[in-house]
């Protein structure tokens, strides 16, 4: 690819209105240094010395559509305690409107402590129960009132209890009704509950355990990606595979295979989101799905090569595509 003609491209993510619908969280960090072990226990001490909050799970594939300059719309539930999510979401520039607050639940917060540059644990705060029935209808209003200004919608599913089988079936219902693109990252739970969307995107672990065959080989994994294609009846499907990159797997069942960006890969927490987003914004753009997922393989790389989870922009991409020699 012409670097040139990427720049453009890219150019061209600017605007498009991504409707963003999941799990909404709060990346806690704890940042810190190691130099005893505690004698307490056999752990170490890990001695704070900046502590930091971020907008995560559907919140940071927001945050990704954002920086490469496209429009999100964040659909999801809080809780009361949601004050924390609100100051994080206004240093972004992400709108809160379109949030719902669930008093029955907490706003989901992951803390990670790191400590010399590792991870050293982390501590999770959250429901995984499903929303009420109120809650749902809500949503369900929210989403089809402003469906018609969007050109896409993305469903950001971490099982976190948002996206109940009858709140999927309505988006995607709607979605198709309006000729609306639909790219789902999905989990493990709901798996087959997203029939008839644009994209569907599993990570080799969500394909292995919803297609009941272990993924051994690339055969293997053929054989369970056209379970899922069948099952799901999706335009098109990539299963993520790590530091091995995607693989797109086409109408016709053909698969291509993408390798990893990445020039070293420090944390790869987040890239799925970066892959949803940038695929999301190159499908909207009028790229065919080969270009965008290697476009969007440059951006998880870019990402995974951080520590933490970070967005990434399009100088991130373009810098990508010239230090692997992509550009012509």
């Amino acid at each position: 690819m012409n670097c040139e003609n990427l720049g453009r491209t890219l150019e061209r993510f600017k605007n498009i209105r991504i409707m963003v619908i999941g799990d909404v969280m709060i990346d806690h960090y704890l940042w810190g240094k190691v130099d005893r072990i505690s004698p307490e226990a056999p752990v170490p001490v890990v001695d704070v010395v900046e502590e930091e909050f971020r907008i995560g799970g559907a919140a940071n594939v927001a945050l990704n559509i954002k920086t490469l300059e496209a429009i999100p719309y964040l659909v999801g539930v809080a809780g009361e305690d949601k004050k924390t999510l609100s100051r994080a979401l206004k240093k972004n520039g992400i709108e809160k409107s379109f949030l719902v607050t669930d008093k029955q639940r907490p706003t989901t917060i992951k803390s990670r402590i790191i400590a010399n540059n590792q991870q050293v644990v982390r501590i999770d705060r959250e429901s995984k129960i499903a929303i009420s029935k109120t809650v749902e209808n809500e949503l369900i209003d929210h989403i089809e009132s402003h469906l018609s200004k969007i050109d896409a919608v993305i469903l950001e599913d971490y099982n976190k209890g948002l996206l109940t089988p009858n709140l999927i079936r309505s988006i995607i219902k709607t979605a198709r009704q309006n000729n609306t693109i639909v790219c789902v990252d999905p989990k493990f739970k709901n798996f087959y509950e997203y029939e008839d969307c644009t994209l569907f995107k599993p990570n080799i672990l969500e394909l292995q355990k919803n297609s009941g065959i272990p993924i051994e080989s690339e055969q293997t994994m053929d054989m369970a990606a056209g379970i899922v294609q069948e099952k799901i009846r999706c335009e098109h499907l990539i299963v993520t595979r790590g530091e091995k990159g995607l693989s797109l797997y086409t109408k016709d069942r053909q698969r291509v295979d993408i390798p990893t960006f990445a020039q070293e890969i420090y944390d790869v927490s987040g890239a799925g989101d970066t892959v949803i987003s940038t695929i999301t914004l190159g499908l909207c753009s009028g790229l065919n799905i080969e270009t965008a997922a290697l476009i969007a393989n440059h951006a998880a790389g870019s990402v995974c090569s951080k520590i933490g989870i970070h967005p990434v922009t399009a100088k991130d991409i373009l810098a990508s595509f010239d230090n692997h020699k992509n550009c012509s």
